[in-house]
């Protein structure tokens, strides 16, 4: 923190947020995975993919079902 203070007196914090993404993502650019790494996150992107595709349906059916308990009360309270 000490040192982000110091920065922070030279340069502004847009400048300094530009320079640490360019630098971390320089990093990973260079960085190879071993094909057993490759291979697991590949499986697991598949695995979440699924879960993603299966959760919809049933966000889907929450919300239409909030909507129109809300649209019932607000038609309730109309008529009464």
């Amino acid at each position: 923190m000490k040192h982000f203070n110091t920065v922070k007196k030279y340069v502004n914090t847009k400048t300094f947020s530009v320079v640490a993404v360019a630098a971390l993502g320089s990093v990973g650019a260079h960085a190879e995975l071993p094909a057993g790494a490759a291979s697991a996150m590949t499986e697991i992107t598949t695995l979440v993919d699924d879960i993603i595709a299966a959760v919809w349906p049933i966000v889907t059916a929450l919300t239409v079902g909030f909507v129109g308990i809300k649209l019932f009360k607000k038609g309730a309270n109309k008529a009464s």
